[in-house]
């Protein structure tokens, strides 16, 4: 088997940044100094400025899939795979793919496309990375849909952040250059706001920065050996329950993680095997909510115990835990803070937002570059 290709990202904090743009100028660029480089995707958003981009540039034909008597338009990733480039140029790398299409996402179409050896060069903006989606929400108030784990972005060779002022941004939309006037007058309302945009750009240097600090990590000497239990490496544990705000924490726990460079598990504690305690919905948001750790990259245990709080506390010294998340609506989150003295127990609420920005939510497409 041949060796894996690499995955370039352009990484944005808002529609309009100009990632498809530099992506296409570097996919130009190549094509001149001849790398053989095809188009598995590309969105254009009627954006003329891009469009001319991609001109000379060979297109693998979409796919057209049937889903509940309509047709769509997918990328044909076997097509490009059989094509064989060196390079693919494949837009939108958080989008949800056509129910009968193949993988459910179109990270997962990439992924298929490196493992056959061929590089990628991808668009991504910063509130669609998975762990950061709670944050985006607290800022702009619009729940992101589609969303990328956080481990694939950090397996990417390189991440590249396009970057323009939210006052050049607000420019660019006031002019016509990102959507149509009516779609940017609304946008100015309630998402593109100087506001929104100052965070998302925040959130998004911040991850650059992370992610360069992290690459500069790997080329240090290997960390020692820890001699003494006050030095030990940082370890996360998350309890998960069935409330729905443990997705909240699980993202928390996986960002902490991250920052941390640390090892992170998420425990649950049933009563028995079968949890008949719990009733069916609840162990339905059990099963989601271990799904969801295990597409984090988070190990999922769970254990069978009568006192929960106690089997936290007993399997996290057991397992040489140092901080322990748990939500505030588990029943017995106080309970644990005085059972595990020895380590950091966050208890971590929800945001709560005011109503009021749902006909937006609903109007806009989450996954535009």
């Amino acid at each position: 088997m041949g060796a894996r290709g690499k995955l370039k990202i352009f990484l944005g904090y808002a529609a309009g940044v100009g990632k498809t743009y530099q992506m296409l100028t570097e996919a130009q660029e190549l094509t001149l100094q001849g790398v053989d480089v095809v188009v598995g995707w590309f969105e254009p958003h009627g954006r003329k400025e891009t469009i001319a981009r991609t001109a000379g540039l060979e297109f693998i034909p979409r796919k057209v899939y049937g889903h509940r008597g309509a047709s769509f338009e997918d990328m044909d990733t076997a097509a490009v795979i059989a094509r064989h480039p060196r390079v693919a140029v494949v837009d939108e790398f958080a989008h949800t793919n056509v129910p009968g299409s193949g993988q459910p996402k179109r990270w997962q179409d990439v992924k298929e496309i490196l493992d056959a050896g061929i590089d990628v060069l991808t668009s991504l903006n910063i509130q669609h990375i998975e762990s950061l989606n709670d944050q985006v929400w607290h800022v702009t108030g619009i729940r992101v849909r589609e969303t990328v784990p956080d481990w694939v972005v950090q397996e990417a060779d390189e991440v590249v952040m396009v970057d323009v002022t939210p006052r050049a941004l607000l420019h660019r939309l006031e002019r016509g250059v990102i959507y149509s006037p009516e779609k940017a007058r609304r946008a100015i309302e309630h998402f593109f706001t100087e506001s929104n945009l100052t965070a998302l750009r925040e959130l998004a240097l911040r991850q650059t920065a992370h992610q360069l600090e992290e690459r500069r990590e790997e080329l240090r000497v290997p960390e020692p050996v820890w001699p003494r239990e006050s030095n030990r490496p940082e370890n996360i544990l998350i309890w998960l329950t069935p409330h729905p705000s443990t997705a909240m924490l699980i993202r928390r726990g996986r960002r902490v993680a991250d920052y941390l460079n640390s090892p992170c598990t998420a425990l649950f504690v049933a009563r028995d095997a079968a949890m008949t305690e719990l009733s069916a919905e609840d162990r339905a948001a059990i099963e989601r909510h271990l799904n969801f750790c295990r597409n984090l990259r988070i190990a999922p245990e769970a254990i069978e115990s009568r006192e929960p709080a106690k089997a936290v506390a007993a399997w996290a010294r057991e397992h040489r835990i140092s901080q322990i998340f748990v939500t505030r609506d588990a029943p017995e989150a106080l309970k644990l803070v005085h059972l595990a003295r020895d380590m950091q127990v966050t208890i971590v609420s929800e945001r709560v937002r005011h109503a009021g920005t749902e006909s937006w939510k609903a109007g806009l497409k989450s996954g535009a570059n």
